[in-house]
């Protein structure tokens, strides 16, 4: 296919990721990353959802601009198998943006447009993970990429501008631990362990979705608030003591049972538990980088304050996502944060121009 951007200088191209809980954009002008933005979008309340949060960002369309995207909305329940959900979403594309400017990126098959896209749909399922390893690849060369999002943590090995992965399906890279189903903010507790430490004694877990891993960064300080888009799990207020009362409620008791500082340590010892899980994954997948001790961990998503404390345990130098690509200044945080759309944008502008 000729793209008529092909020969008239780098185009304004924005990067999708359709999520099933996040719409994620960026923006690449001159192929460099000028702006990004994350909107809420519980997909499994239906396809209108991500469709208002689509048409609250203003024109989609427009003379200069090529839109780009990946997807891993298709595993919504509002769709009955992932083929249907990936049918689902690129009919939501030509719909919303046509054909003509429009393209999607289908992990190990490059990018297609919307009517070839229709026959990849096992190469574009969930491939958000492939686009983001992919420019840590060609941008760092060697190294271990995390993305730690809301709900799940993508770990990929590159080395010499090359994916190493084993798995290219969520069910194959949940067996090779390149897929950690736990993230940053709206993973249960339960889903973490099913005991934890109270005054000493190893306490069972209500198996109840009382409380969620944005409490655990609320009261150790490391939630961005802006990240956690979604009510808490009361419906009550997302402060520190609110978090408290939460996590309180998971072994049984009340906030004022304990002191602050205990609350302080149970919340710590959930997010410990959760970076070995993380841990345990890149442990596995960091063997494809042999003895390359200063292959760095390149960190992407709202869980990066995890991915510093993973580079450690590592003994690997850490490198962010933001600061690793083109991107403005002030835009570099945002694109970590929404690094599938920020990667697919880059990739788009480089494909478009032969690169």
């Amino acid at each position: 296919m000729k793209y008529r951007f092909a020969n008239e200088g780098k185009p304004l191209v924005t990067g999708w990721d359709l999520g099933g809980a996040h719409l994620k954009m960026a923006q690449s002008h001159n192929g460099k990353i000028v702006s990004a933005k994350i909107l809420k979008t519980p997909l499994w309340l239906g396809v209108d959802q991500l469709r208002e949060a689509l048409r609250e960002l203003g024109p989609l369309s427009a003379e200069n601009n090529f839109n780009v995207f990946t997807m891993t909305g298709e595993l919504s329940d509002t769709f009955a198998s992932r083929d249907a959900g990936v049918a689902g979403l690129l009919d939501l594309i030509q719909q919303e943006f046509g054909t003509e400017n429009t393209l999607i990126y289908a992990g190990r098959a490059g990018f297609c447009d919307v009517g070839s896209a229709r026959s990849l749909g096992s190469d574009i399922a969930s491939a958000n993970w492939h686009a983001t390893a992919l420019l840590s690849a060609k941008l760092a060369n060697t190294g271990l990429f995390v993305d730690m999002g809301s709900t799940t943590t993508d770990i990929l090995a590159f080395k010499d501008a090359e994916l190493t992965n084993l798995g290219y399906s969520d069910a194959e890279r949940l067996l090779t631990g390149e897929l950690v189903y736990t993230g940053f903010a709206r993973s249960a507790l339960i889903g973490i362990a099913g005991l934890v430490p109270v005054r000493g004694r190893m306490t069972p877990l209500m198996n109840e979705y009382f409380a969620n891993t944005a409490d655990l960064g609320r009261i150790l300080g490391t939630l961005d608030e802006a990240d956690d888009k979604y009510p808490s799990a009361d419906r009550q207020a997302k402060s520190a003591a609110g978090s408290i009362a939460r996590l309180a409620r998971m072994v049984g008791r009340d906030g004022a049972d304990l002191n602050e500082n205990e609350w302080i340590d149970i919340a710590r010892w959930f997010s410990e538990h959760q970076l070995r899980m993380i841990h345990d994954g890149a442990f596995r997948v960091a063997c494809n980088l042999s003895s390359d001790r200063m292959a760095p961990v390149v960190g992407a998503g709202i869980g990066r304050p995890q991915i510093k404390e993973l580079a450690k345990r590592l003994e690997r130098p850490y490198l962010d996502f933001g600061s690793l690509i083109p991107a403005r200044e002030e835009a570099r945080d945002d694109a970590s944060k929404a690094a599938p759309a920020a990667a697919v944008a880059l990739l788009g502008s480089m494909h478009l121009q032969g690169a």
